[in-house]
């Protein structure tokens, strides 16, 4: 308990406005890395699977503020905003590199991939899904829409997060470890919240 207070304490401190420049570091050397040809054979692949990634394990990051304050009385929540941010900024870079370096804005192909690959359509529904929640976390939009309604609002997270997972599910055509396992973390962190909100709603 007292390294939960020490942390707390010294969080309750730090300002959240350095994680909104260190977020880009690593986007920015991945691109550099592409650029110079330090990706491998595929750079283009390289780069829009491992942004897709981060935008996936940064949404995991988003849920797990929450079950640590209830379970360990760590309180990092001031923190959630930027993450969330984040994961919507690293899905835009990974849409933006599949439209312009892997399909160069084809827009037949695009259009192709979005009606009849599973995968893309998965994608597509949690990236616009995602777009209420960035345009909305700011402290202005808390208050013109109240406190209720931007946390109705914002429980979207629960079904992008299963979207988000189930996208990579689907992208590997098959069933490695790696798409399991963020399958399984995302379904106990939402089912996590599902049971907390029906134990609340029938206590």
């Amino acid at each position: 308990m007292a390294l939960v207070s020490t942390i707390n304490s010294r969080a309750s401190k730090l300002s959240v406005w350095p994680l909104y420049i260190l977020g880009f570091v690593p986007g920015g050397l991945y691109l550099y890395w592409g650029i110079t040809n330090q990706l491998g054979a595929d750079p283009v692949a390289a780069l829009e699977h491992q942004l897709g990634l981060w935008a996936l394990q940064l949404l995991v990051a988003s849920l797990l503020f929450t079950p640590l304050r209830n379970w360990f009385n760590l309180n990092l929540i001031k923190f959630r905003r930027p993450v969330g941010l984040f994961a919507f900024y690293y899905t835009v870079f990974h849409l933006l590199t599949y439209l312009l370096l892997d399909k160069q804005l084809d827009w037949g192909a695009i259009i192709t991939d979005i009606t009849k690959r599973p995968y893309i359509i998965v994608g597509v529904l949690a990236f616009l899904a995602m777009i209420p929640l960035s345009i909305t976390s700011n402290n202005w939009m808390i208050r013109r829409l109240g406190p209720v309604s931007w946390r109705r609002l914002h429980k979207l997270a629960y079904a992008i997060a299963l979207l988000g997972a189930a996208h990579y599910m689907l992208l590997v055509k098959a069933w490695p470890t790696e798409p399991i396992v963020y399958c399984l973390i995302m379904a106990f962190l939402v089912g996590y919240r599902f049971i907390k909100i029906r134990r609340r709603v029938f206590a």
